[in-house]
């Protein structure tokens, strides 16, 4: 089946199945392979894209919900985004695997609450990184809401 999708401002239109993950789509089929694998059940985190400003997992995402929506990928949110910059000044990636989709959770938070507090932070961002870089994470975090506002 043909259907069109919107990633990263382009449209593309994919000879897929419908219930094929989205994840399997953007990397097999748009050759975006910066939307990592990790656990294949939306638990980890690694697939997160945006869809619509909203974070979600990519893996477990059937691709016909995705029809009709604003799709963003790490590749879309480009090298220079004020995340991926505070990452570099925190040190925040030790093997990185995780990060593209940790990237993009913060990216859609931030977009929602400028400035989260580290409990906000915490519940909208559940992504799993192995090794352990959530206290960086939290620093660039809290660098970025202290040029927007109060961080409490």
């Amino acid at each position: 089946m043909t259907l069109r999708l919107q990633v990263n401002g382009q449209v593309h239109e994919v000879d897929v199945e419908p219930d094929a993950p989205l994840l399997w789509v953007i990397r097999d089929e748009l050759k975006l392979t910066g939307t990592k694998y990790g656990c294949g059940i939306g638990v980890c985190g690694a697939c997160t894209v945006q869809m619509n400003g909203q974070a979600v997992r990519s893996c477990t995402l059937p691709v016909a919900s995705a029809v009709d929506a604003d799709i963003l990928t790490i590749e879309g949110l480009g090298a220079s985004s004020e995340v991926q910059q505070a990452w570099i000044e925190h040190q925040v990636p030790q093997c990185g695997y995780c990060q593209s989709g940790m990237i993009m959770a913060v990216t859609a938070l931030l977009a929602a609450k400028p400035a989260p507090t580290d409990d906000e932070l915490a519940a909208a961002v559940t992504n799993i990184c192995r090794c352990g870089t959530y206290p960086r994470v939290r620093a660039a975090v809290r660098a970025i809401a202290s040029r927007k506002g109060p961080v409490r």
